[in-house]
């Protein structure tokens, strides 16, 4: 039996939409209203293709804060006509997932459309937790929609990624942002358009260009420059707009895209030798909080990876960082951290060393096992005699420049070439005469 509606029940729903901030009374009420993502929504492409055939399948939206992930979802589940179920990963757990599954469960076995359960932050679930949705997912009893801002492929399960259909959300464009805000200052229904508001084209512009291709945030600073305001009818500046917008970095994720693409961007601006670039991207890492021995320790694996013997200096500088950030901690380790990235990123490069170790292990791997030559063998058992174990060996030493002419490997080979930049020039040299004199030439 239906329970009869309150008569304050119409009055209570406007206060509760009333008190929702702007950004949430302008989710789009339609597909149509959507705005961005054209590259998997528009004509023809896989998503809007899923949703024409009214088979959504299993889907995990992947993308930076304020792309729309979560009004997506609402919006597929309703133009296909299916329940929507949120879950939250941070808050739920297997025994939330199981009562959904159940319910969906129900749902289907009384004929109806299988529902949507959508997974916000679904890169939160343990690995059992998300292979708990396993069997219903395949059975098609769910159409699971898991939203991340993490890369999926690291951070699901590689059999839910196998039975999902992934989509990256780009950031917003400039005018995607300028286009909802706009929106939200002359509907009078959900936005501000009954409120007489005025905003300066010139806020507009720098929310559109300062958010981040964030909506939510650009919205809530539009709301915040509003409501600050103390002329009536409001009018919004763009020193207002800039005052409300504030800074954020909090939106730096440290396990997931950010944390591997900023430091895969500082790691290549210093191989590519561009230190301004490199100790921007080391500012975005701190200012977001990146743990400071991964950043040592990426710098130790870097001066000797990258630059290597071309500056011998290299190396012992990166130690000696990691050390005295180890000693000092933030916020004064930044300064190590600025010097040593510097000296890195201006350093002369060598990878000779890395390709010598690569070169020579793959032979280890796939080449005929070369054998230790009798004479340099160990000499030091009580049968090496006997066996000839070091026979014939030339003791270095007792050469005039320290080189015996013999032959240290017994086949042909050759690993370590320096490079012709910094240190590795004379080191180039040096092999060279050392080959001659190893080989007994004069």
């Amino acid at each position: 039996m239906s329970q009869t509606p309150s008569m304050f029940q119409s009055q209570e729903d406007d206060y509760l939409d009333l008190a929702k901030p702007l950004a949430a009374r302008m989710r789009p009420a339609t597909l149509q209203e959507y705005v961005g993502q054209q590259h998997i929504l528009g004509p023809g492409k896989l998503l809007r293709r899923m949703v024409d055939a009214g088979r959504l399948g299993s889907i995990i939206l992947s993308g930076p804060p304020g792309t729309g992930k979560t009004t997506l979802a609402i919006l597929l589940a309703k133009e296909t006509g299916s329940r929507f179920r949120p879950l939250s990963a941070v808050t739920g757990g297997v025994k939330e997932v199981r009562e959904a599954l159940a319910w969906a469960t129900d749902l289907v076995a009384t004929g109806e459309p299988r529902p949507v359960l959508f997974i916000d932050e679904i890169h939160r679930f343990s690995k059992s937790q998300q292979d708990a949705l396993l069997p219903d997912v395949e059975a098609g009893i769910v159409s699971l929609i898991g939203a991340t801002t993490s890369n999926p492929y690291f951070a699901v399960n590689g059999a839910l990624i196998s039975r999902s259909q992934v989509f990256q959300l780009q950031p917003l464009s400039n005018d995607d942002i300028t286009h909802l805000l706009r929106r939200a200052l002359t509907d009078s229904v959900r936005g501000l358009g009954a409120s007489g508001v005025r905003v300066d084209d010139e806020a507009i512009d720098f929310l559109a260009d300062t958010c981040e291709g964030d909506a939510r945030r650009a919205l809530t600073a539009l709301e915040i420059a509003i409501a600050s305001c103390d002329q009536s009818p409001p009018l919004v500046s763009r020193d207002a707009a800039a005052e409300s917008i504030g800074t954020r970095i909090a939106g730096y994720d440290g396990t997931g895209d950010d944390h591997y693409d900023l430091i895969s961007a500082m790691i290549k601006s210093i191989r590519g030798s561009d230190v301004d670039a490199a100790i921007y991207w080391l500012a975005r890492m701190l200012e977001g909080g990146e743990d400071l021995r991964f950043l040592c320790r990426r710098l130790v694996i870097l001066a000797s990876e990258d630059v290597g013997n071309a500056d011998p200096q290299a190396l012992p500088m990166a130690v000696a960082c990691m050390q005295a950030c180890e000693l000092i901690g933030l916020p004064e380790s930044e300064f190590m951290l600025s010097q040593t990235v510097a000296y890195l990123a201006l350093a002369p490069k060598s990878n000779a060393a890395t390709v010598a170790i690569g070169s020579a292990r793959k032979d280890v791997r796939e080449q005929k096992t070369v054998h230790v030559p009798q004479h340099l063998r160990d000499a030091h058992s009580a049968s090496a005699e006997t066996q000839g174990r070091g026979e014939g060996y030339i003791y270095s030493h007792d050469s005039p420049d320290g080189i015996a002419a013999q032959d240290y490997l017994g086949v042909n080979r050759s690993y370590y070439e320096p490079v012709d930049r910094g240190f590795e020039k004379d080191l180039r040299r040096r092999k060279e005469w050392i080959s001659k004199r190893l080989k007994g030439d004069s």
